[in-house]
């Protein structure tokens, strides 16, 4: 388990391994305790904190919480979201787009959009083909299909420009 979490303006990764917890690559022995379903008592360094669980949202990767009785909101990226960022595609861009980039070199198996269609933020693009696994590129954003700059059956290359907005 890999994960980047987001919260307060701070990101920090948190990974399991081995049956250990690590923050920032820095082993950690946290005393969580479970009071009841949502709601966790939490020691750390000698702090104590009152979680409560409140909601998760799959589209956004947020989850709102009560910390010691204050509400506040946390990010989570899982591995996939973290190797789509490192590679370019972040999924957090603005809401408006320029442009679209190939996120890693393949194959494009089919074209889901055409030529002044409206877009929403996670709609799919097209399906590209990397590594034998199909991958749907769906929007980061909104936007207006502007120019399309490769056709099914294209081989692209990482960073290679797809779709103009």
């Amino acid at each position: 388990m890999d994960y980047k979490v987001s919260f307060k303006n701070k990101s920090f990764r948190v990974r399991q391994k081995d049956h250990s917890l690590y923050l920032n690559d820095a082993p950690v022995k946290p005393d969580i305790s479970q009071q009841k379903p949502g709601l966790y008592h939490f020691i750390h360094n000698h702090k104590t904190y009152t979680i409560e669980l409140l909601g998760r949202d799959e589209n956004s990767q947020t989850i709102l919480m009560k910390i010691n009785g204050k509400k506040c909101e946390a990010r989570v990226q899982n591995k996939f979201d973290l190797l789509l960022e490192k590679m370019g595609l972040s999924l957090d861009r603005q809401n408006t787009l320029s442009h679209m980039k190939a996120p890693m070199p393949g194959l494009i198996l089919s074209i889901m959009v055409e030529e002044g269609q409206e877009v929403k933020k996670g709609d799919p693009l097209l399906i590209l083909e990397a590594m034998k696994m199909e991958n749907i590129i769906k929007s980061p954003g909104d936007g207006k299909i502007s120019a399309l700059k490769a056709k099914k059956g294209d081989s692209v290359e990482k960073n290679q420009l797809l779709i103009e907005f």
